[in-house]
Protein backbone atom coordinates (compact mmCIF):
# COMPACT_ATOMS: atom_id res chain seq x y z
CA UNK A 1 0.00 0.00 0.00
CA UNK A 2 2.60 2.43 0.23
CA UNK A 3 4.48 1.78 -2.79
CA UNK A 4 1.46 2.40 -4.20
CA UNK A 5 1.35 5.73 -2.41
CA UNK A 6 4.79 6.83 -3.35
CA UNK A 7 4.42 5.82 -6.94
CA UNK A 8 0.92 7.98 -7.23
CA UNK A 9 3.20 10.98 -5.48
CA UNK A 10 6.35 10.43 -8.18
CA UNK A 11 3.62 10.33 -10.94
CA UNK A 12 2.03 13.08 -9.77
CA UNK A 13 5.26 15.06 -9.43
CA UNK A 14 6.65 14.04 -12.80
CA UNK A 15 3.27 15.94 -13.81
CA UNK A 16 3.63 18.34 -12.25
CA UNK A 17 7.50 19.36 -13.20
CA UNK A 18 6.20 18.83 -16.92
CA UNK A 19 4.12 21.58 -16.67
CA UNK A 20 6.48 23.71 -14.59
CA UNK A 21 8.97 23.21 -17.31
CA UNK A 22 6.99 24.63 -20.15
CA UNK A 23 6.35 27.57 -17.51
CA UNK A 24 9.60 27.83 -17.50
CA UNK A 25 10.40 27.61 -21.25
CA UNK A 26 7.66 30.13 -21.76
CA UNK A 27 9.57 32.66 -19.15
CA UNK A 28 12.54 32.48 -20.63
CA UNK A 29 11.08 33.17 -24.19
CA UNK A 30 9.01 36.09 -23.22
CA UNK A 31 11.78 37.73 -21.26
CA UNK A 32 14.44 36.65 -23.86
CA UNK A 33 11.87 38.68 -26.97
CA UNK A 34 11.44 41.43 -24.18
CA UNK A 35 15.19 42.09 -24.14
CA UNK A 36 15.25 41.93 -27.34
CA UNK A 37 12.68 44.39 -28.13
CA UNK A 38 14.03 46.67 -25.73
CA UNK A 39 17.68 47.18 -27.18
CA UNK A 40 15.97 46.83 -30.52
CA UNK A 41 13.73 49.70 -30.11
CA UNK A 42 17.45 51.91 -28.56
CA UNK A 43 16.03 51.76 -24.45
CA UNK A 44 19.54 51.15 -22.86
CA UNK A 45 20.09 54.63 -22.54
CA UNK A 46 21.61 55.95 -18.95
CA UNK A 47 21.42 59.21 -17.34
CA UNK A 48 23.50 59.23 -14.09
CA UNK A 49 26.73 56.94 -13.08
CA UNK A 50 24.70 55.39 -10.49
CA UNK A 51 22.22 54.88 -12.32
CA UNK A 52 24.00 53.46 -15.30
CA UNK A 53 25.43 51.21 -12.65
CA UNK A 54 21.93 50.09 -11.40
CA UNK A 55 20.88 49.71 -14.90
CA UNK A 56 23.35 47.67 -15.90
CA UNK A 57 23.53 45.26 -12.92
CA UNK A 58 19.92 44.63 -13.56
CA UNK A 59 20.50 43.54 -16.44
CA UNK A 60 23.09 41.40 -16.37
CA UNK A 61 21.31 39.78 -13.37
CA UNK A 62 18.66 38.90 -15.28
CA UNK A 63 20.99 37.57 -17.78
CA UNK A 64 23.36 35.18 -15.27
CA UNK A 65 19.43 34.27 -13.95
CA UNK A 66 18.71 33.53 -17.59
CA UNK A 67 21.30 31.29 -18.73
CA UNK A 68 21.14 29.49 -15.18
CA UNK A 69 17.55 28.82 -15.99
CA UNK A 70 18.13 27.77 -19.59
CA UNK A 71 21.16 25.47 -17.88
CA UNK A 72 18.65 23.54 -15.85
CA UNK A 73 16.06 23.16 -18.49
CA UNK A 74 18.36 21.71 -20.59
CA UNK A 75 19.75 19.28 -18.02
CA UNK A 76 16.51 18.30 -17.43
CA UNK A 77 15.58 17.22 -21.04
CA UNK A 78 16.70 13.64 -20.35
CA UNK A 79 14.82 11.91 -17.49
CA UNK A 80 15.63 8.36 -16.39
CA UNK A 81 12.51 6.18 -15.14
CA UNK A 82 15.07 5.67 -11.67
CA UNK A 83 12.85 7.18 -8.71
CA UNK A 84 15.88 8.98 -7.52
CA UNK A 85 16.61 10.15 -10.73
CA UNK A 86 13.24 11.33 -11.00
CA UNK A 87 13.51 12.82 -8.12
CA UNK A 88 16.32 15.08 -9.54
CA UNK A 89 14.94 15.59 -12.56
CA UNK A 90 11.80 17.31 -10.99
CA UNK A 91 14.46 19.41 -8.73
CA UNK A 92 16.31 20.71 -11.66
CA UNK A 93 13.22 21.62 -13.15
CA UNK A 94 11.69 23.95 -10.33
CA UNK A 95 15.21 25.42 -10.04
CA UNK A 96 14.96 26.30 -13.42
CA UNK A 97 11.33 27.88 -12.96
CA UNK A 98 12.53 30.06 -9.67
CA UNK A 99 15.74 31.23 -12.07
CA UNK A 100 13.13 32.37 -14.74
CA UNK A 101 11.37 33.71 -12.64
CA UNK A 102 14.71 35.81 -10.95
CA UNK A 103 15.63 36.72 -14.39
CA UNK A 104 11.56 38.53 -15.21
CA UNK A 105 12.16 39.92 -11.98
CA UNK A 106 15.54 41.48 -12.77
CA UNK A 107 13.68 42.68 -15.60
CA UNK A 108 10.59 43.86 -14.16
CA UNK A 109 12.57 45.99 -12.22
CA UNK A 110 15.19 47.39 -14.39
CA UNK A 111 11.59 48.67 -16.64
CA UNK A 112 10.85 49.80 -13.59
CA UNK A 113 14.21 51.82 -13.12
CA UNK A 114 13.61 53.33 -16.97
CA UNK A 115 10.19 54.42 -16.04
CA UNK A 116 10.68 56.10 -12.30
CA UNK A 117 13.87 57.68 -14.36
CA UNK A 118 12.01 59.02 -17.50
CA UNK A 119 9.64 60.68 -14.88
CA UNK A 120 11.60 62.48 -12.85
CA UNK A 121 13.88 63.29 -15.39
CA UNK A 122 11.04 64.53 -17.62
Amino acid sequence: MLGNHLRRDLQWLRRQARKDRWIAVTLLAGVLAAWIRQFAAGAGEAGSGLLAVLSSGLVVLSGLAWLVSAYFIVRSLRSRPEPAESLRWVSRITRAKEWAYCSLSAYVAWHLLQFVTALFAG
